[in-house]
This record gives structure tokens, sequence and C-alpha cells, in this order.
């Protein structure tokens, strides 16, 4: 009697996946159909003795390792079924490509035929992902044995890897190529096919909120004109799951506590090239805030005093984002009142009949329990001091479960590393406790290029190199050059997010800028140092600290001539400006910024408050006093489809130096502020008389200004695809006021006293996917007769 199977592969020049899974299976059906002669009749029991056991065929395994397989011992009895068990554990041990058992009297002949080692592994087809990164996902690997199972394992491995970038149609097939002493090459045959677009994203279930504004929502895109150079449209498994919990947290934040996606099909094209998503959502019904209520089982913690530090109002729409806010705060005041082990326990109160949600902030006290330590692998080149600077925790403090899961959301948001876990386990004895830290380092380098247009400054070009991780200690190395046709830029910065261990941001920025504007009748060159300090005084609000020093100069751009005339390019005023060389400036300013548009209690609405003020004077030449204002509201209207925003601006300037102020160094409109004019179109200008019989037409500035600018936007009725929106503005706004200034024969100077102009216009905003392109089409409903008006402004901003 044998007992006898081969699992493996035959010596083809190259051998399918079809070989190497499925000759087994053949000869498996010859064994059944001839299986007298192949396999024992068990209807005849037999007993067996062996005194001696004989491997033959094997060359790498050794013959004790193969008799170990088998578990006879030798001079043993053995049955038939022993025997076929002792087959089995020899052919699982996964080596052997073919075994045989013939006992031959006293003596068990065991006949194997070892796979063969693997020589090399080779990737043919793949121009998406490179042969290292492959390498790194298969398990094969040579001089080991070659597995089937293994090989197709890598197979589907591979095509995984090719599905999570959006190519559901490639395809992986394992060959193999006979080489000498029982040696294979392995070769894994690509075809990487295109990418799988979702062709359409549709909603079922959505009656609140439209499919478009659901769309915007999602990570995953549908494919639009541009499909091109947009990447989001691919089909991914796990951004969809990434989608299901962004929608969710969409609906949740406002008030809609029910919701739940019920499914996310995508259906697949029969040319598997595109996919029809399909999400299953039930909305339920909003819910607001009811009672709001602190109760207290701590003696230390009065509830009156907590419920005070609350910010929560009875009507709002309920957030679990302002839950997780206002025990944060409730915390944080128990921190400052030294009241260890306080834990805030927000108890919901459902409220069916008026759609309210009570909730109860029980302060009560939590188990003793202490941080021995902090724990973090995995850093290879980030320091630890990074990390821990995001733990508010220490070694030796309370332990606060709500605290550390901030803080991994706070490492994660770092951008450092691919993949960070923060787990916490029992430390020395069950009132400690360890924190574990487990990060992946990722590259945090980065080179920027991008283009841009503008009617101002013409066509430019932005190459940037940033390092965001310098040297591992967390700090931004960056430079930066961006040429236009008029504007030449370079900027180094450097940034340090916790200068001396504290939440005190530094910044230094060295640049040059140069100009030669078609507005202005001259050139400028400027150089600049400027340091900086940015503390952050609470969750909205930062105070900046800003010392500048900076050299400028106004270069003149000779001579015209006209009508047989030879005339001076800038007027007389300008000529006065540019005579006084290269000046510096030695100032000291702040910047105070409260904005509440992405933490404030309405996630609809927001606005933003920015008050900076500018001494001059601290050495230097000129000596002057600067503030600016800057508010924005902004709100979503219309189930969240229309942005409405307003936006008041305002300077004043102080010009306290002996020498006169320069045209650079006052207000000057620019489009982005004021819509509807030339770069300097509105303002004071000097209009004095050139040798030729024309006159000059200089923009001067002013020393204060106050802009006004409403815009609406919103969708076209337009295939989504298309990527377009249409907005409304009105502006309006004035710069005026004019001291200190030499010029010669000054009742040339118009614009002094100043009027306010108001402008309307239609955009035309395009969501491309090089990036936004805006087409603004504007009038002036007034202004002056010697404003320059500019009817149509383009912008576009791009990174690729």
């Amino acid at each position: 009697m044998v007992w006898g199977k081969n699992v493996g592969i035959s010596c083809g020049e190259r051998e399918t996946r079809t070989n190497i899974l499925y000759r087994g299976v053949s000869v498996i059906a010859l064994a059944v159909t001839f299986g007298l002669g192949v396999l024992p009749n068990f209807a005849e029991a037999q007993n067996y003795r062996f005194n001696t056991v004989q491997v033959e065929g094997n060359q790498r395994i050794q013959t004790s390792t193969i008799v170990a397989y088998t578990g006879i011992e030798r001079g043993e009895t053995v049955s038939a079924g022993q025997l076929n068990d002792a087959y089995q554990n020899i052919l699982d041990s996964g080596v052997f490509e073919s075994v045989d058992l013939v006992p031959q009297g006293n003596t068990l002949v065991i006949k194997v035929t070892e796979f063969p080692t693997i020589n090399k592994i080779n990737f043919e087809g793949n121009r998406r992902i490179k042969d290292d990164v492959l390498s790194g996902i298969i398990e094969s690997s040579p001089r080991r044995v070659f597995v089937p199972a293994l090989a197709e394992k890598d197979a589907a491995a591979i095509a995984a890897a090719y599905g999570a970038q959006g190519r559901l149609a490639s395809r992986v097939t394992p060959r193999i190529i006979r080489r000498s002493d029982n040696r294979v090459d392995l070769v894994f045959e690509i075809s990487e096919g295109d990418t799988t677009e979702v062709e359409r994203v549709s909603f079922l279930g959505n009656q609140v909120y439209s499919d478009r504004r659901l769309r915007r929502v999602l990570e995953t895109k549908q494919a639009g004109l541009l499909r091109t150079f947009i990447n989001r449209d691919t089909l991914i498994e796990d951004r969809i799951d990434f989608d299901k919990q962004v929608l969710r947290d969409f609906y949740l934040s406002r008030g809609y506590v029910d919701f739940r996606v019920n499914s996310a099909n995508a259906e697949v094209t029969r040319e598997r090239d595109a996919v029809f998503l399909v999400v299953d959502v039930t909305e339920g019904q909003q819910f607001s805030f009811g009672d709001i209520s602190v109760t207290s089982e701590v003696s230390e913690a009065d509830a009156d005093e907590f419920r005070a530090a609350l910010r929560i109002k009875p009507g709002v729409t309920y957030s679990p984002t302002l839950v997780e806010t206002a025990i944060e705060r409730l915390e944080n005041l128990a921190l400052r009142k030294r009241i260890d082990f306080l834990r805030v326990e927000p108890r919901v109160t459902r409220n069916d009949q008026d759609l309210t949600l009570d909730v109860e902030f029980a302060l009560t006290r939590g188990p003793r329990v202490f941080v021995e330590r902090i724990d973090i692998e995995g850093n290879t080149t980030t320091l630890d001091r990074v990390i821990r600077q995001k733990f508010r925790t220490v070694e030796g403090d309370p332990f606060n479960p709500r605290e550390i899961r901030r803080t991994a959301e706070r490492i994660k948001a770092l951008g450092f590393f691919s993949n960070s876990d923060v787990e916490v386990r029992e430390g020395s004895s069950p009132a400690q406790v360890v924190v574990d830290v487990d990060v992946v380092e990722q590259p945090t380098g980065s080179l920027n290029l991008g283009g841009s247009y503008s009617v101002e400054d013409g066509f430019g070009i932005a190459v940037g190199l940033t390092e965001n991780n310098f040297l591992g200690r967390g700090q931004r190395l960056s430079f930066a050059i961006a040429t236009a046709t008029e504007t030449d830029q370079y900027v180094l910065g450097f940034s340090e997010p916790h200068l001396l261990g504290r939440d005190l941001r530094f910044d230094l920025d060295l640049g040059l800028s140069e100009t030669d504007s078609s507005f202005a009748e001259y050139d400028t060159k400027r150089v600049f140092f400027s340091p900086a300090l940015t503390f952050q005084l609470s969750e909205n609000t930062n105070l900046r600290l800003k010392y500048t020093w900076s050299n400028s100069e106004m270069i003149s751009r000779g001579t015209a001539t006209s009508g047989g005339f030879t005339y001076p390019v800038a007027g007389p005023t300008v000529r006065n400006e540019i005579a006084q060389g290269e000046r510096s400036t030695s100032s000291l300013g702040f910047t105070y910024a409260y904005d509440s548009r992405l933490t404030g209690l309405d996630p609809n609405a927001g606005f933003l408050v920015q008050v900076g003020a500018e001494y001059a004077g601290l050495g230097g030449d000129n000596e002057y006093l600067k503030t600016t204002t800057k508010i924005v509201a902004q709100r979503l209207a219309f189930n969240e489809e229309v942005t409405l925003r307003a936006t008041f601006e305002t300077g004043a300037l102080d010009w306290m130096g002996d020498d006169s102020s320069r045209s650079i160094d006052r207000f000057v409109l620019s489009p982005s502020i004021m819509r509807g004019f030339e770069p300097g179109g509105i303002g004071p200008r000097d209009q004095a008389s050139r040798a030729d019989g024309g006159t000059y037409d200089d923009f001067l500035g002013g020393n204060i200004y106050a802009v006004a600018r409403f815009d609406a936007e919103f969708p076209l009725g337009l295939p989504e695809e298309l990527g377009l929106r249409g907005g409304l503005f009105y502006d309006v706004g004035n710069l005026w006021s004019l001291g200190n200034v030499n010029a010669t024969g000054s009742n040339s100077i118009v614009g002094s006293s100043g009027s306010f102009r108001h402008v309307v216009g239609f955009s035309l905003l395009w969501t491309t996917g090089f990036g936004p392109l805006r087409f603004n089409f504007s009038k002036a409903l007034q202004k002056e007769d010697y404003d320059k008006e500019q009817s149509f402004d383009l912008t576009l901003q791009a990174r690729f």
C-alpha cells in the first residue's frame, strides 16, 4: 500500500496560478478514481511495526526532522490510520511538493519531493507602485522555500494595495520559472488597470440637506471635468468608511442625534472603471439644548460656581462638541481650584415632545489613579519632548481618561506620524497607570510648486521648500520664492511652536521683495527681518507681538519722451519721495484676534475680530503709529447652500517723524480690499502738469481708509461636476487724508478729503483641479472722475 499525494508544480517554462493551485486537485481526483491502487483500503485493517525508517529525496530538510513529523517510534505497532496521520503531518509541514509513504516489511520508506527554493522575485507591469514598496508587501522572499499558497496570498496583497489606490480592475498573477538545483524564480505579473472613478454620489433618505450640500462634506468626490488632476474621485474603501464617520459628525453637530448611515453601496460598472456610490441615511429630528444644570457629589466643588462657568444656553442646537467643550471647561476649573480626581459626567434626558435634550453635568469623584509614567516608542526622528509637549498630564498627575483622549488627537494633529496610538495599561499597582504612545514616523518635508494670476501682479510662479519637523524638534523651516510679472519675493521662515517648553509660538521671517508694478511710476525694493511671539489666550483668542526691521526705497524709472518733450516718468510728489532714498523702519506691534468660526456655539455662523497697532520709532528713520481693525461675520443660510459674509476693515496712520511720509508708507487699496478699482485706483493722486502739456496721475496712498464688503455665494443649478458657483457682492469704501507730504505745488493733489465709493458686482467661482479660480465682474455706482475703475478681475491660486 502507498500513501501519496502530489500538491506541487510541474516543470513548465512558466507556470500560472492555475498550475500552482489546482494540480493537487487533479491528483486527488485521480486518486478517487483509482483509489484502490493508491490509497489504503480502510476496510482491511492492518497493523505495522517498523524497525527502520528510510527517507528518500530530501535535499535541504534533515532526515531526522522528517521522521519527527511522522510521530512514529521505531518498533512501535502502527495502525493504518496512524500511518495516514503520519503522511498528513509531513504534508502539512508545507515544505514538500509530493509525499509517498511505502511500507516494505519492517522498513517504512518515505519518498519526498521538496518544494523548490526561491532564487529571486521579480515584478512585471508595475508602474504606479515601485518594486521596493511591493517587496515590503509580500511575505515570500528569496532563499526561502516556495509555497504556492503563500504566493497566492502575496498576489492578493498586491491587488489590495492597488485597490487602495482605487484601481479595482488590477490583476496580479504569480508565475514561476524553473531553474537548476531545484530553484525557481517567482514572478508577479501585474496588470494595474485604470483608476475606478466615482461617477456619481447620491443619497437616499435625506430631506433636510440636499445631495449637493452633503457631497461637500464627504472626502470622496465625484468625477468632474478636470478629473485627471483630482485624486479624491477614485473609489477607496477606507475613504468611504471615513466618509460615514464624517457624515455622522456633520449631522450630530447640527442636533440630529438619531442620525445613522444605513448603508453605503458602490455599484461597479461592467467595465470596472467607474462606480455609483449610493449612501442611504436616516436623518431623524433636530434637537436643541433644554435645561442645563450642574450637580455636585464632591464637597469641595460648588455647583453654582461651576454652572456659572458654562457657556451653553438653552435653545442652542445640540452638539456633542459643545458638551465636550463644557466638560473640559469644568475640569479645568477643578484643576485651578486644586480639586483632584473630579470627573464630569453628562447625564442627558431626552424630551421627544419639544425636541430638547436636558443635560445635567454631574461632578463626581473619580478613582484615585495616578499616571506612573509615559512611554514613547517608534519615534526614530522626532524627539520625545515634542510628543510630551502635547500632554497636559505629567508623571505623578491624577489620571484623566478624557484628557488622554484629547492628547491622542493633538499628537495625530501634528502631522508627523502616519499612525499614532495612545493606550493605557495598569502600572506597578492598581492605583497607577502607564500611558503607552506608539507612533510611526512619516516624511515631514515638502516641495510645493504653485502658480497664480491676478490683474494686479500678472502670472506668477511660487516654489516653496518646507520642513515641518526640523531635526525632529517639531520646528518649521521654510524657504519660499514667489515670482510674478511685476513682483518678486523671497522669504526664509522659522517657527518654534513651544518656545521654552511653553504654549508660546515663536516665528522669524527674513525676506526680500521687489516690485515694478505697471500701476505705479516707480519700482520698490524692501528687505525685512521680523521675529514674533504668539500667545494662545483661549481656544478662540490669541495675541501676537511682533518686531519688524525693514529697509525700503522707491526707485526712479527715469524719463520719458512725448511730442518732442522729455520729462520725468513720475510726478513731482513721487520724485520728492524717491529723492529720500533708502529709509529704515524699526517697529513694534501687536495683533489681537478672536475667531469663533470653528469653535463657536453655532456651526453655521461665526465671526472674526482682529485689532492691531504698530509703533515705529525705536531707531530707524521713520516714526509713526499705525492701527488696523478687521471684523468678519459669516453665516450659512438656506440649509447651508448659501454663504453670507460681511467684512469691515479700517486703518489709520499717524505720522510723527520730522521727514515726510512716502507712498509706500501709507495705505494703498488693492482689489482684494476694495473691488471694482485698480490697485491704488482710489484715494489721493498727484495730477501735476507735464512738460508735454499732459498731466501726471500718480496715486499717493492715504492715511485713513474704511471699507465694508458684503458677499453672497450660492449654487447656480449647474451640474456639480462643473465645480461652478455664483456670487453677488457690494463694496463701499474710502481712502483719504494726506498729511506730512512733501508736495511741490500741492494744488495739483486731488482726493485728499475723499468720498465713499460704491461698487456692485457678480462673481463666478470655479473650483478646479488646479485650485480656486474667481472671476469678478463689477460696476462702480459712485466714484470720482479721477478714479481708475477696473470692471473685471481674475485671480487663480494653484498648488501642484
